[in-house]
């Protein structure tokens, strides 16, 4: 069996995957298309790219990280449908967002895995802050992710729930320092700057300084909508950072309950109580999805096609 997986070569988290997916996987992987049994379209939105006349020989796979009921496309959804052999979820919530017209026999439960060679905890925190010039007498609050839509950084990427981040950090009773990374941070940084909010923005950090940056916080938090992962409940749950999270995607499989929040009360609640810190069950929880106990399950589910 070889599997080809479609590239869309925007330097983040699907290239991230990818390659760590390749590197764990070389004998079941290919780079040329017309060799392989499975076309795995782990970036689903160039799908158009395969030729239609090999999406029609393959066997096709397509992974919905997560669907914005707001912005699903159902006319292209379909359309690809007529192509795909199975889809891939990382968590069961993503699956009543499908379409009503989709064969729900056809979607796959695999969750995310985490590669323990990137994310670690790092004791000596101080020495980090200092490097990263961070401030020690306030609360450093975390956000890694992009959070405009398209070009325009006026419009808040509402899945990612940047005005619900705003919300809370403007209202909670310590002062808070922000680390950003990630792309088009716009958004919050307009609000972090009107309410006088200080902050440090690292665009692209690469992933060791983004472990470092993840050392430095006292507090990530993931304010999304919707939600495939995410990403960030697994990083830090690996390097022991304090998260609280809305309950999207598999934040509720991997995190301890009082991790969870509902709105942004509940954040402001348990922030100002300093009620967040439960590292040590996350880690705990963390164990299922290491590379070792994820990857057999993928390369079964495209022996099962």
């Amino acid at each position: 069996m070889k599997v080809y997986i479609n590239n869309s070569n925007e330097n983040w988290i699907c290239d991230r995957m990818r390659s760590e997916f390749i590197d764990y996987n070389p004998d079941y992987i290919t780079d040329n298309i017309l060799q392989a049994d499975v076309l795995w379209l782990f970036s689903n939105w160039i799908w158009r790219e395969i030729p239609v006349d090999l999406l029609n020989d393959k066997k096709v796979i397509t992974t919905i990280h997560h669907i914005d009921p707001q912005k699903l496309n159902i006319e292209d959804f379909l359309l690809r449908d007529k192509f795909c052999d199975a889809y891939h979820v990382f968590s069961e919530k993503t699956i009543p967002q499908f379409p009503d017209q989709i064969d729900k026999n056809k979607i796959h439960i695999v969750p995310y895995w985490y590669n323990d060679k990137l994310w670690a905890d790092i004791e000596n925190k101080p020495h980090l802050r200092k490097k990263f010039s961070i401030p020690g007498d306030k609360l450093i609050v975390g956000s890694f992710q992009r959070d405009t839509e398209g070009a325009d950084p006026k419009i808040p990427k509402l899945s990612k729930g940047p005005d619900i981040f705003c919300d809370v950090v403007e209202n909670i009773n310590r002062t808070p320092h922000i680390l950003l990374s990630g792309w088009r941070r716009q958004y919050i940084i307009s609000r972090l700057e009107s309410a006088g909010i200080t902050y440090s923005y690292f665009e692209m950090a690469d992933f060791t300084t983004l472990n470092e940056l993840y050392n430095c916080l006292d507090l990530y938090l993931v304010t999304s909508r919707h939600e495939g992962g995410p990403q960030a409940v697994l990083e830090c749950s690996s390097n022991k950072t304090p998260i609280l999270s809305t309950d999207v995607g598999f934040a509720s499989q991997v995190l301890a309950p009082n991790c969870i929040v509902d709105n942004v009360q509940d954040f402001i609640g348990k922030i100002n109580s300093a009620g967040f810190d439960y590292t040590s069950k996350n880690h705990e929880n963390l164990q299922a999805y290491t590379m070792e106990n994820s990857m057999p399950k993928y390369v079964n589910l495209f022996r099962s096609l």
